[in-house]
């Protein structure tokens, strides 16, 4: 049997996976924790644009915030202060806008993320 019978992945994914791999663990880190910091943002309804309300939930907001949270908190003494600093005020910023949105609000130490962080004020 030939290679390509017995690994059947083609070129374009192992071009894929070639580059993955030049990627540094931090910059994976990062923009994963930035791409559920937008999410978050527009879940909180912080989008710009006529149908922010509309694109408003919170639920889904405290689920993506908590994963945040606990993303920045287990990761941060593997990228270093220089990355986590900035990705925990945004995680805070988030975590405060969710506050501001909520009807009911949480007791303190109970919002999303905050058995990670501790309560937000």
């Amino acid at each position: 049997m030939s290679t390509e019978e017995t690994n059947p992945v083609s070129a374009p994914e192992s071009a894929a996976v070639r580059d993955i791999a030049e990627v540094p663990a931090v910059e994976v880190i990062t923009t994963a924790a930035v791409h559920l910091m937008s999410a978050a943002a527009v879940k909180c309804g912080l989008a710009e644009g006529p149908d922010a309300e509309e694109l408003k939930d919170l639920d889904e907001a405290r689920k993506l915030i908590t994963g945040l949270a606990g993303l920045i908190t287990a990761a941060a003494p593997e990228v270093g202060s220089q990355h986590a600093a900035p990705l925990r005020d945004g995680l805070r910023s988030l975590q405060l806008a969710f506050r501001e949105a909520s009807l009911i609000p949480d007791a303190p130490g109970q919002g999303p993320g905050e058995k990670y962080t501790g309560p937000v004020n």
